[in-house]
């Protein structure tokens, strides 16, 4: 009886417990959207049927409901050069666009070391991976290149300083261990630390930034509507009407 009673008190302090041990941290300053890749395809765009390059969100949704969709979400996908193309790797449909940049050394967040590939193979299944690790291609069917590395196999990157007052907008990409993907861009200037501290709250083992100050999402279960700006490759679902 004294053993059962014991049991009894244990009870609420385990589910206690538990309950803490569940709880995925939030933050208010983050917006995000969670993807299964084997149920919501997502693919990369960069220029209309015609050639030119879209540009922004608003151009890819006229596009898609133009194709006959309708656009269910969409992301700047990478860091672009002064004409709107990409800066490292992109892969499109299977195709190669642009070729990997494998540089360590050279200015700016997208040489920030590692940096890496979000992309997804042609069975639907998404990774993030660093610029080191992409050797082979061949069962690639998106992918862009961008840097730094938020998060590399659970570790944050050694650059980032907690507490840095380097504050922008901004937006990346993680992966889970069971696959799923999380997009997420900031509604408020964050660090780089924290950005990628949040990544790793999430689940995600590895985790890339995508870019800064001009980063646009279109995430209307969030209230993001970003459909303007000048972007290069952009990231989309598209669902049928």
């Amino acid at each position: 009886m004294m053993a059962s009673r014991r049991f009894l008190r244990l009870l609420p302090l385990a589910a206690l417990l538990c309950g803490l041990f569940a709880f995925v941290p939030t933050d208010d300053r983050i917006a995000r959207r969670v993807v299964d890749p084997k149920q919501e395809a997502i693919t990369l765009h960069w220029k209309d049927r015609s050639g030119a390059i879209l540009g922004n969100i608003g151009a890819l949704a006229r596009e898609v409901s133009a194709g006959g969709g309708r656009l269910a979400f969409a992301m700047n996908g990478g860091m672009y050069t002064a004409d709107q193309g990409p800066v490292g790797l992109y892969i499109q449909e299977g195709k190669l666009l642009h070729a990997i940049d494998r540089r360590v050394e050279g200015k700016g967040n997208f040489h920030m070391q590692p940096n890496g590939v979000f992309g997804i193979l042609n069975d639907g299944t998404a990774f993030v991976k660093t610029t080191g690790e992409m050797q082979d291609m061949r069962e690639v069917r998106y992918a862009t290149q961008s840097g730094p590395m938020l998060v590399t196999h659970g570790a944050i990157n050694t650059h980032f300083t907690p507490g840095s007052k380097n504050l922008h907008i901004r937006n990346g990409v993680g992966v889970r261990a069971d696959g799923q993907v999380v997009f997420a861009i900031s509604r408020e200037p964050i660090n780089f630390h924290d950005f990628a501290s949040w990544f790793v709250e999430q689940g995600c083992s590895n985790a890339l930034y995508l870019d800064g100050s001009v980063s646009k999402a279109y995430i209307p279960e969030a209230g993001l509507a970003g459909m303007d700006g000048n972007l290069g490759v952009l990231i989309a679902i598209t669902a049928l009407h």
